[in-house]
């Protein structure tokens, strides 16, 4: 699993009080121990350990939401094989 700065996850409807009720969550750092996010619509920030996302992940409680750019370029790589 690639974390990187930028990577958006979706939050399941189970959890989502434990985020004041977002949509979503960006991660806005990670130091290989701890990820800092943001929250959707400006409703907080805050971090966790990289254990506890990779559990949420494992839970299906958070979602990877592919940015637009990767789908753009997974989309011209497969127009240009056939």
């Amino acid at each position: 699993m690639l974390i990187e700065e930028g990577t958006k996850y979706q939050i399941s409807q189970g959890i989502k009080g434990f985020f004041n009720s977002a949509e979503s969550m960006t991660v806005k750092s990670y130091n290989g121990v701890t990820v800092q996010f943001t929250l959707a619509d400006s409703k907080g920030h805050g971090s966790m350990p990289i254990e506890h996302l990779t559990y949420l992940l494992k839970k299906s409680n958070l979602t990877y939401i592919p940015n637009k750019r990767t789908l753009l370029s997974n989309d011209n790589s497969e127009e240009q094989i056939s």
